[in-house]
């Protein structure tokens, strides 16, 4: 396990940067003093360092001076366009956007495991690439555009974690195969003709026709797919009308669909705009969709899942790790996953004395520090026992 020499000595300091990070809190696609924050804590620590990596990515390289795997550790670092409704000493000071996901403590961890590496570098075979991914939030995403840019050429292995307050501090979860969804988006547009509110007679009710489409798009999970396969259509608005005298000549919906089987992907895909042709049609109006095909579904691998439920007991403890259920959320760690062998890994954040009971993507959400040390704790073991198989 971990030297409890450096143990004393950083995690204070990790904390310290996820502090300074959810105070600091930029947005997908404008992560620009976050990725210098990064790349001056890593030149600090004396890594070889790349910038400008897919947009504002930035890896760390560790080598050792014997052969062995290239393993890449995968942090993101994006924050949410949220308002944050805590009161504490850290709290954001940017109006509207806030880490309400947890990036902020991925960061440091891996900032920590970096500390770690670079303090016991003379014990390292191969390589390690510590890997700040932007853009996670954010459709298409930053993984892609990282992995253009070669961030894991020649690599052999791909871990990432995510803190998961759903989960209590000191607990930890995942599953081989498929774990999280895929996840696509879409955009109904329907026009028709508006008027007098008095002589509906005459129009083509825009806002008619998106309410009977909203009900028939419900269908679709219940009535299509096969009952086996685990899927969702959620639509989450539907804008239409400017008074209540006037008849809407127009009516968008949007909404997102979560699948974990391409097949099942498809037939959502075909289904939707099946129903909105045929919907629109019934009530004289005109339809058109933009479908948006998003993160595909996050699939682990076996060996290195296995590798995980070896390893985290050490960590956590005996009794103290889970078979994850599949999870709805995606993760456009599934990119890395397509290209590698590696597991995404949860870990524990989740604690009542702390008030870290919000959800992800919650306005108060926060989470309990100290899942800190048991998650870098998880990715250094899973780095020394990947090293150890040589």
């Amino acid at each position: 396990m971990m030297k409890e020499a450096f143990w004393e000595q950083w995690f204070p300091r990790m904390v310290e940067w996820r502090r300074h990070l959810h105070m600091n809190p930029e947005v997908s696609y404008h992560e620009k003093e976050t990725s210098r924050f990064v790349a001056d804590r890593l030149r600090e620590l004396g890594l070889e360092v790349k910038t400008d990596v897919g947009g504002y990515g930035v890896i760390g390289i560790l080598r050792g001076d014997k052969p062995g795997k290239t393993i890449v550790l995968r942090a993101d670092m994006d924050a949410l366009p949220i308002e944050d409704g805590k009161s504490c000493e850290y709290k954001s000071s940017v109006p509207g956007v806030m880490h309400a996901c947890g990036h902020d403590g991925h960061t440091s961890m891996l900032l920590g495991a970096a500390a770690y590496y670079s303090t016991y570098r003379e014990e390292l075979p191969g390589e390690i690439r510590f890997m700040f991914q932007p853009a996670e939030e954010v459709c298409p995403g930053g993984a892609i555009e990282m992995i253009k840019d070669g961030a894991i050429e020649g690599a052999d292995v791909v871990y990432g974690l995510h803190l998961w307050t759903p989960l209590p501090v000191g607990t930890a979860a995942s599953a081989p195969g498929p774990l999280m969804a895929a996840a696509d988006e879409f955009f109904i547009d329907i026009t028709g003709r508006g008027g007098h509110g008095g002589m509906p007679h005459v129009t083509a009710d825009a806002l008619v026709a998106g309410a009977a489409l909203v009900m028939q798009l419900q269908t679709i999970v219940s009535r299509t797919v096969d009952p086996l396969q685990p899927a969702v259509v959620t639509i989450g608005t539907m804008q239409a009308g400017t008074a209540q005298n006037v008849i809407a000549s127009s009516c968008r919906i949007t909404g997102t669909v979560r699948t974990f089987d391409e097949a099942t992907r498809t037939l959502i895909r075909e289904r939707i705009e099946m129903m909105a042709r045929t919907v629109s049609e019934t009530y004289g109006t005109e339809s058109s969709v933009r479908y948006l095909i998003g993160y595909p579904a996050l699939v682990n691998d076996e060996q290195e899942t296995a590798r995980f439920f070896r390893i985290a007991p050490k960590v956590f403890g005996e009794g103290q790790v889970q078979l994850s259920p599949k999870l709805m959320p995606a993760e456009d760690f599934a990119y890395y996953l397509q290209k590698l062998p590696g597991c995404f890994m949860f870990v524990g954040a989740g604690n009542p004395q702390k008030d870290a009971v919000y959800p992800h993507h919650h306005p108060m959400f926060d989470f309990d520090e100290e899942a800190m040390r048991y998650g870098v704790q998880l990715l250094v073991e899973m780095v020394s026992s990947c090293r150890e198989e040589g």
